[in-house]
């Protein structure tokens, strides 16, 4: 399964400064879905205006991107603290070409290691063949 270090941001109820998290996501095979941190997202196909995907339990939008070398991953008006995902603390210092984490920016926490991908199969499975009797 390919995956991928991304920056994820809710927009929904959020202007430039929703809560904002840095980790490994993976994604279906078809590539359509995101799954990050015990979430699933699916591609909002352009019509977000700042989001660009939902979640598909919850229907809010987030920005999700690759993480950026440059650092300018949250928009310049956003602030508060990235949670970054301690198992990819390293990696992420290796892709920025920093030495450590400035502690004023993010914040390491334990991503969820929730199977999100059979719960999502299983709520897709029970929509399609109607509630159980």
């Amino acid at each position: 399964m390919k995956t991928k270090l991304l920056y994820v941001e809710r927009k929904s109820g959020f202007s430039d400064d929703g809560p904002a998290w840095i980790g490994r996501g993976s994604f279906s095979k078809s590539g359509r879905t995101i799954y990050f941190n015990g979430q699933a997202f699916q591609s909002m196909k352009g019509a977000g205006i700042a989001a660009n995907h939902y979640d598909l339990e919850t229907a809010e939008e987030y920005l999700i991107s690759g993480v950026k070398k440059s650092e300018s991953n949250r928009h310049w008006a956003g602030r508060g603290l990235i949670q970054i995902d301690r198992e990819v603390v390293e990696e992420f210092l290796a892709l920025t070409g920093r030495e450590k984490l400035n502690l004023n920016e993010f914040k390491r926490i334990e991503f969820s290691k929730e199977d999100v991908k059979s719960r999502i199969n299983q709520g897709q499975n029970q929509t399609l063949s109607g509630p159980a009797q």
